[in-house]
């Protein structure tokens, strides 16, 4: 949906609540405000005048804010975020997401090696911008799996839930057995390798130095 663009009325006072956008900084926060308020408000089939009852935010108010022709202060987003049972970064996201995603493990991301002995199954939404990601690691007996590394200043850290798991970090290795965890810098090459013959299962978060788009 495109935003309506216009100048307001000369004879028409912002309320004290509202800040109008004079920068460039100030039109992306008020954009990204406008549509995810058009679409959470959508998506509970509230009106204005219900969303206005529900948070004591006026509906004038509440018309300027999805116009996009006004950024409203933190208090008056908490009020709203409460109404819609949001947390108030949910106005804020590039893309659609409430606060809360649930992930069934059918419809997971998977990331299979070209012999099947390693799987990594993404344990965040895929589509959403984020600066860590969350995977579960699976290796077979044996199997092993290598990277050249990732970008500058990433780092992964790592838990072994189940099994033993050698992890070589520019050839220096490392030995972990269940519940031993390990960070470090992954933009150098690694590998990691299941020593024993049963599986392992571990679980990864990786950092990036700035968020990733």
């Amino acid at each position: 949906m495109a935003l309506r663009s216009g100048f307001l009325d000369s004879s028409f006072a912002l309320p004290a609540e509202f800040s109008s956008p004079e920068n460039s900084d100030d039109d992306l926060v008020g954009q990204r405000v406008a549509l995810n308020l058009q679409r959470l408000r959508a998506k509970r089939q509230l009106s204005l005048d219900a969303t206005a009852r529900a948070s004591g935010v006026s509906r004038a108010m509440l018309a300027q804010i999805e116009s996009g022709r006004s950024v409203p202060s933190i208090k008056v987003l908490c009020k709203i975020a409460k109404a819609l049972k949001v947390s108030v970064a949910a106005f804020l996201e590039q893309r659609e997401f409430d606060g809360v995603a649930v992930l069934p493990a059918r419809e997971s991301k998977r990331l299979v090696s070209a012999n099947g002995t390693f799987i990594s199954r993404a344990l965040f939404p895929f589509d959403v911008a984020r600066q860590a990601e969350f995977y579960e690691l699976r290796l077979s007996p044996l199997g092993e799996e290598s990277s050249e590394g990732h970008g500058p200043g990433v780092q992964e850290n790592l838990v072994v839930s189940q099994g033993v798991l050698e992890i070589s970090v520019n050839e220096e290795r490392y030995l972990l057995s269940t519940g031993d965890s390990i960070v470090f810098y992954a933009d150098q090459p690694h590998r990691y390798r299941n020593p024993a013959d049963s599986d392992v299962l571990a679980y990864l978060v990786m950092t990036y130095p700035e968020r990733l788009d």
